[in-house]
């Protein structure tokens, strides 16, 4: 067991991608326990890893995010949001909040949310007073509502290894993500005086809020078809990913006339690098994921766990720490794939539900998106707008306790958590 620790742990810091560092480490644990014979078996866990139908829905979700930013359906998303909260004071901040909601909706992807937004508001907000590493750490906040309200390429993942109910775990993200949202607008209005953030001249416009709303009507009506559609028990999250391709492409195309052929083209190609860096990360954590089985790794660690308290509370918050400080320092796709096995028989044995459990364990991850050192929103807004990401990070910490908080009232309550799977019959 140790060389294999010893080789994961090596490779992280010699810098090897995190995909490469998984099944290197997989196949030495293959070759400690069983030699040339279990090597065989390498690639048949590689294939196997990524033999699941779900995982067909997070290239259309990436697909469809891609499409939106480029057609402008994410800058009428902004423009409606700014229409209905921006004119309190720090309202550009208040706007790239609920504009985040609104586009979490349709992607389910953080990095999505904080690209678009990094390259549009960010700027529109320096522009008009705040300062850069703020308007980052706002939209650093907000991006994390994206997994979180589904739909949500993690609560793929976790649902589909862990045979948990997706449409459940989406069921679940939906309130936790709009509390993320008021908790972060509530910390733009305590700093509000304190930073001097810019407050609009004009108060709220029926006449704005009811325009832009027609602007942005196909946009919005996006996520009511998704999430409608997955709730109801009318398609399967895969199918509704394909349906938010179709309808983003025609929308983007046919109504507002913002993409051409070579757009699509640049797209799909995008679109597959990100898919073929998720799913060689998912296929090479099986290799990984299928030695730790025999090793019995989940089961001695969940003896760990219970030989330190028997009190589900303590277990819990040693869970939650577990995970916040994983995925500061390991790409999130690959913590919930090595963790969640590990994870969600223990909180079965604690008595959480399922969906309670997934719910607490995909937002824990996603709030390590803004954490550095390995915060991949972090990098994101630090490319496109040449911030340090050390000045974002100071400028976050109030909205991290803020997003922390929510965790904790997450993890710790229950009966709130799934009171919307439970009113849809999850």
């Amino acid at each position: 067991m140790s060389i294999v620790i010893i080789a994961f742990f090596g490779l992280i810091l010699l810098g090897l991608p995190i995909g490469y560092v998984l099944g290197v480490a997989g196949v030495i644990g293959l070759l400690q326990i069983g030699g040339d014979n279990f090597l065989l078996m390498a690639t048949k866990r590689f294939f196997e890893g990524l033999n699941l139908f779900t995982f067909m829905a997070m290239p259309f979700f990436i697909l469809a995010g891609e499409i939106m930013n480029r057609s402008g359906i994410t800058t009428r998303l902004a423009s409606f949001a700014e229409a209905l909260v921006g004119y309190m004071r720090g309202g550009l901040a208040h706007s790239n909040m609920v504009a985040s909601v609104l586009f979490a909706g349709m992607t389910g992807a953080a990095v999505s949310d904080a690209a678009a937004f990094g390259n549009t508001l960010v700027p529109a907000m320096v522009k008009k007073g705040y300062s850069r590493p703020f308007s980052c750490a706002v939209t650093a906040a907000g991006s994390i509502i994206g997994p979180t309200i589904p739909p949500s390429n993690l609560m793929i993942i976790y649902g589909s290894l862990m045979g948990v109910s997706i449409a459940g775990l989406f069921a679940a993200g939906i309130l936790p993500g709009l509390l993320i949202c008021l908790l972060c607008m509530a910390v733009i209005a305590g700093l509000g005086r304190r930073l001097g953030l810019p407050k609009s001249a004009d108060g709220p416009s029926l006449r704005r809020i009811v325009s832009s709303f027609k602007s942005s009507f196909l946009a919005i009506l996006m996520p009511v078809i998704i999430l409608g559609g997955i709730l109801s028990g009318v398609v399967t999250p895969t199918e509704a990913a394909a349906i938010a391709v179709a309808y983003a492409l025609f929308v983007g195309s046919v109504i507002y006339r913002a993409l051409t052929f070579n757009d699509i083209v640049e797209m799909l190609i995008r679109t597959a690098r990100i898919t073929g860096v998720v799913f060689l990360i998912i296929a090479s954590a099986s290799i990984l994921g299928w030695w730790m089985t025999f090793m019995q790794i989940p089961q001695l660690i969940a003896a760990w766990f219970l030989s330190l308290s028997s009190n589900p509370n303590v277990i819990i918050g040693l869970i939650l720490l577990l995970l916040l400080m994983v995925g500061m320092f390991m790409d999130i796709n690959a913590a919930l794939i090595i963790l969640a096995p590990v994870l969600g028989p223990l909180t079965v044995t604690i008595g959480m539900d399922p969906v309670h459990a997934g719910i607490m364990i995909i937002l824990a991850l996603n709030i390590s998106l803004m954490t550095p050192p390995v915060g991949a929103c972090l990098f994101v807004l630090a490319s496109v707008t040449g911030e340090r990401i050390e000045r974002i990070s100071v400028a976050l910490i109030p909205f991290l306790i803020a997003e922390v908080a929510i965790l904790v009232l997450v993890a710790f309550w229950g009966e709130m958590t799934l009171f919307i799977p439970r009113l849809l019959g999850f």
